[in-house]
C-alpha cells in the first residue's frame, strides 16, 4: 500500500492497528523534506518527527512578541550548544525562507501555546493566532542525528518505539539574557559502552543539532537525579551493557521561554520538529541566517 492511500483513508486520523502504523511511517521515511511538510501542512501528518527526512535538519521553533525578540535572540547567541539558532523570521513574518519553503504557522505536527509560562493548549496549527508583532526562531534538534545514528548501526534502544526522548534539567547554567534564563535542559539516549566512542565522532559532525554529547554516564554530575523520573517525555531504561548519554537540548529554550511568563509564546511540542531543507550536517561557518 502506498503513501496517498494512507492519507486518503477516512481512519487516518483515528488510531491504527500497530502493523498499520508501522507501515504508514515506514512510507514516511523515504519521503523528502519538502513533501513531508505538504503533508503537515495538510493536516494529514500530526506525529513525532524522530528518524524522518533523512540528510535534513529538524528545528524546534520558538514564537515570541517582537519586543522581546531582541533578547531570546541574544538568550540564544550566549548559548549555542543548546540554542544551535538556525532560521529567525522578519517581525510579523510566519515565513522562514531560508530554511526551505516554510510557513511557520502551518508546518510543525504540533503547536505548545503558552500563557504566563503554563501550556494552556496545544493546536495542529497557530494560523488563527498569528499576530503581527511575532517573530519564530529556529533551532537545531538532535532528532536530526538519529537515522544517520541507526545507519551505522548504533542501537538506540527503547527510545525508537514511539517515545519521546527523556529530557532532563541539569545543573549547568545558561548565559541569561533580559527576561530568559535558567538551566540547560539535556536529552538522553541509551547507548552500549562499545558504541560510545563512535557515537562522539558521529554526532560531533551534526553541530547544528547540538554536535557531541555533553556528558556520558553518572547522571548526577551534572544534576540529574532518577533517569526514570525525567522532567519531559518518555523513561527509558538502562539496560545491561548501556550507559546514559547526555546531549544539550533545544528544550533549554522552551524551558526558559516558561520561566520568563510572557503573556503569550508558541513553541512546537517536544518530539514534534520542523523538517527543513538545510543539510543535516551544515555548520555555523556555510550556514547564514
Amino acid at each position: 500500500m502506498i503513501l496517498r492511500d494512507f492519507v486518503n483513508r477516512p481512519f487516518f486520523r483515528k488510531p491504527m492497528p500497530r502493523q498499520v502504523t508501522s507501515l504508514f511511517y515506514d512510507n514516511l521515511r523515504v519521503i523528502d523534506a519538502d513533501k513531508l511538510r505538504r503533508l503537515v501542512r495538510a493536516g494529514a501528518y500530526e506525529g513525532r518527527t524522530g528518524g524522518l527526512a533523512r540528510g535534513k535538519l529538524q528545528a524546534n521553533v520558538v514564537i515570541v512578541p517582537r519586543r522581546f525578540a531582541g533578547d531570546f535572540h541574544q538568550f540564544c547567541v550566549r548559548n549555542p550548544k543548546p540554542c544551535p539558532l538556525v532560521g529567525v523570521s522578519r517581525a510579523g513574518s510566519p515565513f522562514l525562507p531560508a530554511l526551505g519553503d516554510i510557513d511557520i504557522r502551518t508546518d510543525a505536527p504540533q503547536y505548545n501555546i503558552y500563557h504566563f509560562g503554563e501550556v494552556t493548549h496545544q493546536r495542529t496549527d497557530i494560523i488563527d493566532l498569528w499576530r503581527d508583532d511575532f517573530a519564530a526562531f529556529a533551532l537545531g534538534s538532535s532528532l536530526t542525528v538519529e537515522v544517520a545514528l541507526l545507519e551505522k548501526g548504533i542501537k538506540l534502544g527503547s527510545t525508537g518505539c514511539g517515545k519521546v526522548l527523556p529530557k532532563f534539567r541539569t545543573k549547568i547554567k545558561t548565559r541569561g539574557a533580559g527576561p530568559f534564563e535558567g538551566e540547560m535542559v539535556v536529552s538522553m539516549r541509551p547507548i552500549r559502552r562499545g558504541d560510545v566512542d563512535k557515537v562522539r565522532a558521529l554526532t560531533a559532525r551534526f553541530p547544528l543539532a547540538h554536535g557531541s554529547p555533553v556528558h556520558v554516564g553518572d547522571p548526577s554530575i551534572i544534576g540529574v537525579g532518577d533517569l526514570m523520573a525525567p522532567d519531559w517525555g518518555d523513561a527509558v531504561e538502562i539496560m545491561e551493557g548501556e550507559v546514559p548519554v547526555f546531549w544539550a537540548s533545544s528544550l533549554t529554550a522552551q524551558d526558559a521561554l516558561a520561566r520568563a511568563e510572557l503573556a503569550v509564546s508558541i513553541t512546537v511540542s517536544p518530539g514534534h520538529m520542523l523538517i527543513t531543507d538545510v543539510d543535516a550536517k551544515a555548520d555555523a561557518g556555510t550556514f547564514k541566517l
